[in-house]
């Protein structure tokens, strides 16, 4: 099977689910995400168009986004800032287990008194 007849079947799913559950295994100790599969479609990378593969999402400040982007040895020049109003991010990318992983880290800039994160 192709890696685009892969991408459109549940056994692209499968690999994804497996890595997802390795990873989560392994970091019991860590913060907890929002976790989940997702498909990937990252121009310019190494990802395989339409790979799936496993998103984290921390939603509790930096610190834990950043916990879990050491734990899995994700590289810091991967690392992407977003915005949309209020809302902010940081994504870190990589692979583990065969497959492509995101981490996500979401923030509230601080206030103008200084209060917020």
């Amino acid at each position: 099977m192709t890696t685009t007849e892969n991408a459109t079947t549940v056994t692209g799913q499968l690999s994804a689910a497996g890595a997802l559950l390795a990873i989560l295994s392994a970091h019991a100790d860590l913060p907890t995400p929002t976790a989940g599969l997702k498909q990937f479609f990252r121009p310019g990378t190494d990802i395989p168009w339409g790979a799936w593969g496993v998103t984290l999402s921390l939603h509790r400040g930096l610190d834990a986004f950043e916990q879990w982007r050491e734990a899995l040895g994700l590289d810091p020049a991967t690392t992407d800032t977003g915005e949309c109003d209020t809302t902010h991010w940081l994504t870190a990318h990589g692979t583990r287990h065969g497959v492509p992983v995101e981490v996500n880290g979401f923030y509230n800039l601080p206030d103008t008194d200084g209060t917020g994160e």
